[in-house]
């Protein structure tokens, strides 16, 4: 039988650390959920606005303005 350390697997001191930094106190657990949904909710913005202007690309007046406007 494999004789495990004091410490634990290197999965559980990660999980320790996690539970010891983030999870332990609620207000950093909260701080942590807004920031997370606040970078998911910018980054998801910017990859869909990259795929919308990809594909309607010379479609839309960003692309076309400069037909149309006078000096």
């Amino acid at each position: 039988m494999p004789v495990q350390s004091s410490n634990g697997t290197a999965a559980n001191k990660f999980a320790r650390f996690g539970y010891n930094t983030i999870v332990k106190r609620n207000s950093i657990f909260l701080t942590t959920i807004f920031v997370s949904a606040f970078a998911a909710e910018m980054v998801f913005d910017s990859v869909s606005d990259r795929i919308w202007d990809n594909i309607n690309k010379g479609r839309q007046w960003k692309d076309i303005a400069h037909k149309y406007e006078t000096e």
